[in-house]
Protein backbone atom coordinates (compact mmCIF):
# COMPACT_ATOMS: atom_id res chain seq x y z
CA UNK A 1 0.00 0.00 0.00
CA UNK A 2 2.92 2.38 -0.29
CA UNK A 3 4.87 4.63 2.11
CA UNK A 4 1.73 5.31 4.19
CA UNK A 5 -0.94 2.49 5.31
CA UNK A 6 -3.63 3.87 3.07
CA UNK A 7 -6.95 3.52 4.71
CA UNK A 8 -7.92 2.47 7.90
CA UNK A 9 -11.69 1.20 8.20
CA UNK A 10 -13.19 -0.47 11.61
CA UNK A 11 -15.67 -2.69 11.13
CA UNK A 12 -18.56 -4.44 12.84
CA UNK A 13 -21.23 -6.41 11.12
CA UNK A 14 -23.70 -3.43 10.91
CA UNK A 15 -24.86 -1.35 8.60
CA UNK A 16 -23.36 1.46 9.53
CA UNK A 17 -20.12 -0.37 9.39
CA UNK A 18 -20.75 -1.80 5.90
CA UNK A 19 -21.59 2.04 4.62
CA UNK A 20 -18.10 2.89 6.41
CA UNK A 21 -16.46 0.45 4.44
CA UNK A 22 -18.24 1.48 1.38
CA UNK A 23 -16.63 5.17 1.80
CA UNK A 24 -13.21 3.60 3.16
CA UNK A 25 -13.30 1.45 -0.59
CA UNK A 26 -14.14 4.81 -2.64
CA UNK A 27 -11.43 6.79 -1.06
CA UNK A 28 -8.61 4.58 -1.45
CA UNK A 29 -9.56 4.05 -5.56
CA UNK A 30 -9.57 7.99 -5.73
CA UNK A 31 -6.43 8.13 -3.49
CA UNK A 32 -4.05 5.20 -5.44
CA UNK A 33 -4.15 2.98 -2.12
CA UNK A 34 -4.79 0.45 -0.05
CA UNK A 35 -7.47 -0.60 2.85
CA UNK A 36 -7.25 -1.90 5.89
CA UNK A 37 -10.18 -3.22 7.25
CA UNK A 38 -10.58 -3.90 11.49
CA UNK A 39 -12.52 -5.90 13.28
CA UNK A 40 -11.90 -6.05 16.95
CA UNK A 41 -13.60 -7.67 19.73
CA UNK A 42 -13.17 -7.33 23.57
CA UNK A 43 -11.84 -9.90 25.72
CA UNK A 44 -14.18 -11.60 28.06
CA UNK A 45 -14.50 -9.39 31.36
CA UNK A 46 -15.01 -11.90 33.76
CA UNK A 47 -14.54 -16.09 34.56
CA UNK A 48 -17.53 -17.71 33.30
CA UNK A 49 -17.50 -20.30 35.57
CA UNK A 50 -17.52 -17.82 38.80
CA UNK A 51 -21.15 -17.01 37.18
CA UNK A 52 -22.35 -20.52 36.14
CA UNK A 53 -22.13 -19.22 32.25
CA UNK A 54 -20.99 -20.99 29.42
CA UNK A 55 -17.26 -20.08 28.21
CA UNK A 56 -16.95 -17.87 25.53
CA UNK A 57 -15.47 -19.22 22.52
CA UNK A 58 -12.26 -19.66 21.79
CA UNK A 59 -10.58 -17.01 20.03
CA UNK A 60 -9.45 -18.60 16.84
CA UNK A 61 -13.40 -19.30 16.65
CA UNK A 62 -13.87 -15.29 17.37
CA UNK A 63 -11.26 -14.42 14.84
CA UNK A 64 -12.84 -17.05 11.99
CA UNK A 65 -16.16 -15.21 12.71
CA UNK A 66 -15.00 -11.77 12.40
CA UNK A 67 -12.96 -12.73 9.33
CA UNK A 68 -16.87 -14.31 7.73
CA UNK A 69 -18.32 -11.19 8.55
CA UNK A 70 -15.77 -9.00 6.97
CA UNK A 71 -15.40 -11.31 3.62
CA UNK A 72 -19.06 -11.15 3.43
CA UNK A 73 -19.39 -7.31 3.32
CA UNK A 74 -16.18 -6.94 1.39
CA UNK A 75 -17.89 -9.45 -1.37
CA UNK A 76 -21.36 -7.49 -1.01
CA UNK A 77 -19.63 -3.67 -1.28
CA UNK A 78 -17.93 -4.86 -4.47
CA UNK A 79 -20.51 -6.60 -5.86
CA UNK A 80 -22.27 -3.84 -5.81
CA UNK A 81 -19.59 -1.35 -6.75
CA UNK A 82 -17.66 -3.88 -8.99
CA UNK A 83 -15.11 -0.74 -9.79
CA UNK A 84 -14.10 -0.90 -6.21
CA UNK A 85 -12.84 -5.12 -6.60
CA UNK A 86 -9.04 -3.84 -7.94
CA UNK A 87 -8.58 -1.56 -4.53
CA UNK A 88 -6.14 -3.80 -2.19
CA UNK A 89 -7.50 -5.00 0.86
CA UNK A 90 -6.24 -6.54 3.93
CA UNK A 91 -8.52 -8.16 6.79
CA UNK A 92 -7.43 -7.77 10.42
CA UNK A 93 -9.13 -9.37 13.44
CA UNK A 94 -7.83 -8.02 16.83
CA UNK A 95 -8.57 -8.20 20.54
CA UNK A 96 -9.04 -5.23 22.62
CA UNK A 97 -10.99 -2.08 22.83
CA UNK A 98 -12.08 -0.99 19.68
CA UNK A 99 -11.16 2.84 19.97
CA UNK A 100 -7.98 1.82 21.50
CA UNK A 101 -7.28 -1.21 18.80
CA UNK A 102 -8.65 1.79 15.65
CA UNK A 103 -6.31 4.96 16.67
CA UNK A 104 -3.08 2.38 16.92
CA UNK A 105 -4.11 1.01 13.71
CA UNK A 106 -4.70 3.66 11.95
CA UNK A 107 -1.27 5.57 12.82
CA UNK A 108 -0.10 6.81 10.02
CA UNK A 109 -2.95 6.04 7.84
CA UNK A 110 -4.11 8.44 5.12
CA UNK A 111 -7.52 7.73 6.35
CA UNK A 112 -9.28 6.38 9.53
CA UNK A 113 -12.94 6.19 8.58
CA UNK A 114 -15.48 4.81 11.42
CA UNK A 115 -19.58 4.40 11.04
CA UNK A 116 -22.11 6.76 12.57
CA UNK A 117 -24.12 4.70 14.89
CA UNK A 118 -26.79 7.02 16.03
CA UNK A 119 -30.26 5.44 17.29
CA UNK A 120 -33.39 7.47 16.91
CA UNK A 121 -34.20 10.92 15.98
CA UNK A 122 -32.84 12.35 18.90
CA UNK A 123 -29.87 10.53 19.64
CA UNK A 124 -28.85 10.19 15.72
CA UNK A 125 -27.31 13.50 16.03
CA UNK A 126 -24.68 12.09 19.04
CA UNK A 127 -22.13 10.28 17.91
CA UNK A 128 -21.17 6.91 19.30
CA UNK A 129 -18.23 6.63 21.65
CA UNK A 130 -15.93 4.24 19.55
CA UNK A 131 -16.53 7.47 16.93
CA UNK A 132 -15.96 10.06 19.54
CA UNK A 133 -12.65 8.61 20.81
CA UNK A 134 -11.63 8.27 17.25
CA UNK A 135 -12.65 11.47 16.34
CA UNK A 136 -10.79 13.27 19.25
CA UNK A 137 -7.42 11.37 19.42
CA UNK A 138 -6.88 9.93 16.40
CA UNK A 139 -3.29 11.03 15.06
CA UNK A 140 -4.82 10.91 11.23
CA UNK A 141 -7.54 12.59 9.83
CA UNK A 142 -11.00 10.16 10.29
CA UNK A 143 -14.03 10.68 8.27
CA UNK A 144 -17.47 8.81 10.36
CA UNK A 145 -20.01 7.58 7.76
CA UNK A 146 -23.63 7.86 8.42
CA UNK A 147 -26.13 5.63 6.22
CA UNK A 148 -28.84 6.70 4.14
CA UNK A 149 -31.73 8.66 6.43
CA UNK A 150 -34.20 6.07 7.18
CA UNK A 151 -37.42 6.49 5.39
CA UNK A 152 -40.54 7.29 7.25
CA UNK A 153 -43.80 4.65 7.97
CA UNK A 154 -47.20 5.52 7.85
CA UNK A 155 -46.91 5.77 11.50
CA UNK A 156 -44.39 8.89 10.55
CA UNK A 157 -41.30 7.48 12.42
CA UNK A 158 -38.42 5.98 10.88
CA UNK A 159 -38.31 2.10 9.57
CA UNK A 160 -36.79 -0.45 11.45
CA UNK A 161 -34.10 -1.20 8.97
CA UNK A 162 -31.68 1.40 7.92
CA UNK A 163 -30.63 1.64 4.11
CA UNK A 164 -26.89 2.03 3.76
CA UNK A 165 -26.20 4.84 1.75
CA UNK A 166 -25.29 4.08 -2.02
CA UNK A 167 -21.90 5.44 -2.84
CA UNK A 168 -19.75 5.58 -5.93
CA UNK A 169 -16.14 6.18 -6.74
CA UNK A 170 -15.55 9.78 -6.73
CA UNK A 171 -18.26 10.51 -4.42
CA UNK A 172 -17.78 13.01 -1.60
CA UNK A 173 -20.18 12.16 1.62
CA UNK A 174 -20.14 14.40 4.26
CA UNK A 175 -19.37 13.57 7.61
CA UNK A 176 -21.75 14.45 9.70
CA UNK A 177 -20.17 14.78 13.63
Amino acid sequence: MGERRGVVVGIDGSVESRAALAFALCDAARRGTGVRVISVFLPPQFLPAAYWLAPPPPVGQVKDDLRGIAVQMLDDVVAEHPGLAAVPVELHELEGHPATVLIDQARGADLLVVGHRGRGSVVSALLGSVGLQCVLHGECPVTVVRTAPRPATSRGGPADAAQPARLGVGQIVAPSF
